[in-house]
């Protein structure tokens, strides 16, 4: 069993902080956006209810058109014989700048650090799935910097580009298989909002095996106003939604559950959903990855997890910041937001394969 260096940054962290640069503000962008599908984000506009649509704010690159294969990062048509897809949510690599809140998909760095940051990830689901992930035009850090009310116009755009990927592959790919419907971060929230918009048609919503949108809230309020929104409540429940926050025991506030606030979550180690602490010798293994996917490190019983009965957080009590800090300015130190899927890592791989096969009724 390998065990890290306590004085240094996991190399996943590393190389994602290399890739980001936190800028000071953002100013939106003038003219329209030339679009394949503006029906497309008139509905998105609609579905959030804000009035600046997202065209108005996101500059004059063109939406990507998603019958271009180069605009995905991931398009896996031809393994058929695997039992589901993925369709997977890319977590935030693009840091902003003054003049650019949404990533441009015409910069081949930051698509190369897109596609790493999949790859941290991707080995948990593709064992016996197709894995479909397209580029968006996600929001930079920066946007994170604002009140949350203001990063709206730019969470639309890239809102938008999401939207119409799922539905392109729903119309030309998907062919009536499972879905599973995940992502980190940014992306969990755009899995989220995938649901609230489109998993009220009960034909879609059967084809879901689950939804792991990890690392971003889901409060009562979600659920009440958008019933579709259904919480994992076991190790095999399908149609339903995967999510938690893993943070230190001391945290009272954060980007993603800010104080006064609860999220509903499921412990990856007992899948319970009260407070039951699960023992860090339920912990199959925290796998560190690189951007080639490539496990550089691997920790058996790494840490235990229980669920905080008043933030719904997934506190996370058999490791320190000093050994795992927040990394990002927009974190504070024992919000272990970049270590979700890292802590606990073949414990939701076995998941995904559990729920594939109740799914399928094995």
């Amino acid at each position: 069993m390998k065990r890290r260096n306590p004085h240094s940054l996991p190399c996943f962290l590393t190389a994602l902080l290399l890739s980001l640069s936190l800028a000071a503000g953002c100013s939106p962008a003038a003219g329209n956006t030339a679009s394949t599908a503006e029906s497309t984000l008139q509905a998105a506009t609609e579905t959030s209810g804000t009035e600046t649509s997202a065209a108005e704010t996101s500059g004059t690159e063109a939406a990507p058109d998603y019958s271009d294969a180069a605009n995905w990062a991931y398009l896996e048509t031809e393994s058929v014989n695997k039992t589901a897809d993925v369709f997977f949510i890319c977590p935030s690599v693009y840091g902003g700048s003054d003049d650019a809140c949404n990533m441009s998909l015409s910069d081949a760095e930051t698509k190369e650090s897109f596609v790493g940051a999949i790859n941290m990830e991707k080995g948990i689901y593709d064992a016996d799935s197709r894995f479909f992930a397209p580029y968006y035009r996600q929001i930079g850090l920066n946007v994170y910097e604002m009140p949350e009310a203001d990063r709206e116009p730019w969470l639309e755009t890239a809102y938008a580009d999401v939207r119409d990927a799922f539905l392109y592959y729903m119309e030309n790919y998907n062919e009536g298989r499972p879905i599973v419907l995940a992502g980190f971060s940014q992306g969990a929230d755009m899995c989220l909002r995938l649901m609230k918009d489109l998993f009220d048609d009960e034909s879609l919503a059967d084809q879901l095996v689950a939804c792991y949108a990890i690392g971003w809230r889901i409060t009562e309020e979600d659920v009440q106003e958008y019933p579709q929104l259904k919480m994992a409540s076991g190790e095999k429940d399908t149609g339903v939604i995967v999510s938690f926050n893993s943070e230190a025991e001391n945290i009272t506030d954060s980007l993603m559950i800010p104080a006064g606030t609860k999220t509903y979550a499921i412990n990856p180690l007992n899948w319970k959903t009260d407070s039951t602490p699960a023992d860090r010798s339920l912990n199959l293994g925290a796998c560190f990855t690189d951007y080639s996917g490539e496990i550089t490190t691997e920790i058996p019983e790494l840490t235990g997890a229980y669920i905080d009965e008043t933030r719904g957080a997934l506190k996370v009590p058999d490791v320190s910041p000093e050994d795992y800090p927040a990394g990002l300015s927009i974190f504070t130190d024992g919000v272990y937001h970049l270590y979700d899927y890292q802590f606990f890592y073949r414990n939701l791989q076995e998941n995904v394969q559990v729920r594939i096969d109740a799914f399928a009724g094995e």
